[in-house]
């Protein structure tokens, strides 16, 4: 994909987000609990224990969401995320990223 194109699914994608009431009010904790679904593999503190399992501490809500709503709608595919991410409503999917994008994540650059 171009530059101007990816710029472009950027502004779509952020459109998406606050047009039409979509996101929901979120709530953390609320996500915390709901997270204990995903420890398996994705872990309490979203760090992944499996190696085909992405870290999700640290992710910005709006990424998170969209994963997790491409997983719901079939758009994306794998074989655990996809069956897991139909079960959840737009409420599940607002405290879950809520709380994995709330995570602080620290970077150790090599010398």
């Amino acid at each position: 994909m171009t530059r101007s194109g990816l710029r472009r699914f950027g502004v779509l994608v952020l459109a998406m987000a606050f047009v039409g009431g979509g996101v929901q009010a979120a709530d953390r904790s609320a996500g915390k609990a709901k997270a204990r679904v995903c420890v398996a593999c994705h872990g309490l503190d979203g760090l992944s224990k499996l190696p085909d399992a992405p870290n999700l501490a640290g992710n910005s809500e709006l990424y998170l969401r969209t994963q997790l709503t491409a997983y719901r709608a079939g758009e994306r595919q794998h074989p655990q995320m996809s069956i897991i991410a139909k079960g959840l409503s737009d409420e599940d999917i607002a405290d879950l990223t809520a709380w994995y994008s709330a995570i602080k994540v620290t970077v150790e650059l090599p010398e």
